[in-house]
């Protein structure tokens, strides 16, 4: 449970990861666009197993970073390591090639076909004769939706006809279907119901056990408070600071959004605000 937003860190716990290889680093990554910087020498790590919420304005470079990371964009500058090795990301199949993949806001998910459909689409299953092996397609489904989401029975019905919390999860298996290590989660629980929203929680439980590493976009704080390890603020393109949640409150971390101001608990970056 999230901590009171009254309580005062007094500086950062010690580190859990130090001494251990961050499962994906971002190093010095700048992007602009037309002259404008959009992420201006950004650093930020993720470690197996761990939630990093990633905060910050609508255009302070969180998305713009992230989509540097899956591919989506060319960085100008910088450098993306995976285990420690300089990974080449300038697609989104390299991404994919490195076990990094993206589920965003709309879950790109085709509204017609079952869960199955979803979980295989582009990648479908096929026969000896070359027709779809829908029989094979859905006991895949089945094994990875039974460890993730046990309660899921809808195997059958499109995916339309699911509820967001439900749609949520299709997303997520065909994510870690495929072997994603580093997922990247872009407002997960926007325009959940509060019930809905704490069946995503679960999912992101259960993949933290599995030792996946998760960058969670979000714009809401409570959400980060109640599933991240850790929170990275962003404003005008720069890294305002990172902190442990246990190391901060709700205030000091709103104070870095809003005013770029880093607190005692909090390690700086090069976009906090000079004392």
């Amino acid at each position: 449970m999230a901590k009171s937003a009254t309580k005062k860190a007094k500086g950062p716990s010690a580190d859990p990861n130090a001494g251990k290889t961050p499962l994906v680093e971002m190093k010095d990554i700048s992007i602009a666009f037309g002259g404008i910087k959009a992420v201006d020498h950004a650093s930020c790590d993720l470690y197996p197993g761990e939630v990093v919420g990633l905060l910050g304005h609508n255009g302070a470079g969180k998305s713009t970073l992230i989509k540097i990371l899956s591919g989506a964009y060319p960085r100008d500058s910088g450098q993306i390591f995976v285990d420690g090795q300089e990974a080449t990301v300038a697609n989104p199949r390299d991404a994919k090639g490195y076990g990094i993949e993206t589920i965003y806001q709309t879950l790109a998910l085709a509204d017609n076909v079952d869960a199955a459909a979803n979980l295989y689409l582009g990648r479908e299953l096929l026969t000896r004769w070359g027709t779809l092996d829908d029989a094979a397609m859905e006991a895949e489904t089945r094994k990875v939706m039974g460890r993730l989401n046990p309660n899921f029975q809808r195997f059958k019905d499109p995916v339309k006809q699911l509820s967001g919390g439900q749609r949520q999860s299709v997303a997520i298996a065909r994510a870690i279907h495929f072997n994603a290590r580093i997922l990247i989660m872009d407002e997960p629980t926007a325009a959940l119901g509060p019930q809905e929203t704490e069946q995503v929680g679960e999912l992101i439980h259960q993949l933290k056990a599995d030792g996946i590493g998760i960058f969670l976009i979000s714009h809401d704080i409570h959400d980060v408070f109640d599933l991240a390890d850790r929170v990275t603020v962003m404003k005008n393109g720069a890294i305002v600071g990172s902190a442990r949640t246990e190391d901060v409150t709700k205030d000091e971390v709103l104070g870095m959004i809003i005013l770029g101001k880093c607190p005692d608990g909090a390690i700086p970056g090069p976009g906090a605000l000079a004392a």
